[in-house]
């Protein structure tokens, strides 16, 4: 059965709670979508714009349930980006939260669709989008750039997914699972996916780990587990949960980039001195969320790997690179509304870009990165589309993006150079990261090859930083 569907059993069980003391369960969640029949249609494209709310979490589930292909959009993404989006791939409809209203009201006319706060609006075509039989949902591929490239995923690929969570996790109908994640982020909504499966109860908030309301959330509901990336668990140090009193917390999982080595180990250690689980996973979005996942009992013994290969799936190296094999490796790329209508381009097979090593049990380590990638709070931004962002706004200046997981610096030349504190600002406010994650950084010059291509290995070596 597909995790978008409903067992018997669980009809009564609640499905999402949220924050604000609302609540559905997994019947009402199944009489919505099939109320929503009457607004979507079988082989529609949908935006959704997405919060951590029960309207947005209802609205994907509803187009699974009926066969409209959603994409998922951070609800706070820029405007322009978004309108960018609509123009490229003409969606059928939009799902927005109601108090987006004014910012959507020129996108089409208003359906009748009015549910825990969000609202769906029509836009009329003149010939429908062709799209390939099986595509069942959309991703961002470079976190809140707002590029137009997309990861098409397939039925099969979400559902296998989620069975192979839910297997090396050993979920259950019992657990209680916190957002700490966007759900428009893959790994995020890999949680979601994962725990209806199972008939769990999910705790809807949009409040963040700096803020009291979602501690007392997670104590008050007693919640079972949490995901985070490499940043939660460093904001998490500070915030000296190894002190907090979690009874009812058992599990901490752990993906979106790789985690420093003597985090992992405290972590891990804490997991095992108060009887709870640590495990560290590792995936794309091009292979739906999960690749691999390092056992909660070999946390401590491997820590700085990312474990095995999932439940069903394959890993290899090849000339040094990561290659997973596996039915959740994605359809492929879609870089317009002509795209949608292709088929399965990968085969089962990804190259994931990433360097790699395997230890003499099996346990993979990353190494390095083939490209110009970073994870930043576990989103993957490509640094080649921020510096043109960047080099857009500030033409006068010479500019390029480096930086780390978690942190991305931004290099200028002195001379012409624009105010730190506005360029943080800017590309914050274009991006949708927090400011804490840009560095920038006054420079003589920017190393360039006599071809003119900057040596990006260089520049955070590059001498006279000011």
């Amino acid at each position: 059965m597909y995790f978008w569907e409903t067992k018997e059993e669980y009809y009564d069980r609640v499905f999402l709670l949220s924050d604000q003391g609302e609540s559905v369960t997994y019947q009402e969640k199944d009489e919505i979508c099939e109320r929503m029949q009457k607004e979507i249609k079988q082989g529609e494209l949908a935006f959704i714009l997405c919060r951590n709310t029960i309207g947005s979490v209802l609205s994907y589930f509803a187009c699974l349930k009926n066969r409209t292909i959603p994409l998922l959009l951070d609800a706070k993404m820029d405007y322009d980006m978004i309108k960018n989006l609509i123009k490229e791939y003409e969606p059928d409809a939009l799902f927005y939260p109601k108090d987006q209203e004014e910012l959507w009201k020129e996108f089409g006319q208003k359906g009748m669709f009015d549910e825990y706060g969000y609202c769906i609006r029509h836009q009329q075509k003149e010939e429908p989008t062709k799209i390939y039989k099986d595509l069942a949902l959309l991703l961002t591929t470079s976190g809140s750039t707002g590029s137009p490239k997309l990861v098409r995923q397939s039925y099969q690929n979400i559902q296998s997914n989620a069975d192979s969570i839910a297997k090396y996790l050993y979920l259950d109908e019992n657990e209680r699972p916190i957002t700490t994640l966007p759900m428009h982020y893959t790994y995020g909504l890999s949680i979601i996916n994962s725990h209806a499966l199972c008939g769990a109860t999910i705790l809807l908030t949009e409040h963040g780990l700096f803020e009291q309301e979602f501690w007392d959330f997670l104590k008050k509901e007693k919640a079972t587990s949490f995901g985070g990336v490499p940043y939660t668990y460093e904001m998490l140090k500070r915030l000296k949960f190894f002190d907090m009193d979690l009874p009812y917390l058992k599990t901490m999982t752990q993906a979106g980039g790789k985690l420093a080595k003597h985090l992992h180990q405290e972590f891990a250690q804490y997991a095992k001195d108060t009887g709870k689980e640590f495990i560290v996973m590792y995936g794309q979005t091009e292979a739906t969320a999960r690749m691999s996942y390092l056992p909660a009992k070999d946390s401590i013994r491997k820590a700085g790997s990312i474990g095995i290969a999932i439940p069903g799936g394959r890993i290899e190296i090849e000339d040094g690179e990561l290659v997973y094999y596996g039915e959740n490796v994605t359809l492929g790329y879609a870089q317009n509304k002509e795209d949608l209508i292709k088929g399965d381009e990968r085969g089962g097979r990804l190259k994931t870009g990433d360097m790699a090593r395997v230890d003499e049990e099996g346990y993979y380590y990353i190494v390095g990165r083939k490209k110009r990638f970073l994870k930043v709070l576990g989103n993957r931004i490509n640094l080649d589309e921020v510096e043109q962002i960047l080099k857009a706004r500030y033409k006068e200046c010479e500019l390029a993006c480096a930086g780390i997981d978690d942190h991305l610096y931004i290099y200028a030349e002195e001379e012409n150079a624009p105010d730190k504190e506005e360029v943080i600002s800017f590309i914050s406010e274009k991006t949708g990261l927090n400011p804490g994650v840009f560095e920038v950084f006054y420079i003589d010059h920017i190393p360039v090859s006599e071809s003119g291509k900057i040596k990006y290995k260089e520049l955070e070596d590059v001498e006279n930083v000011i």
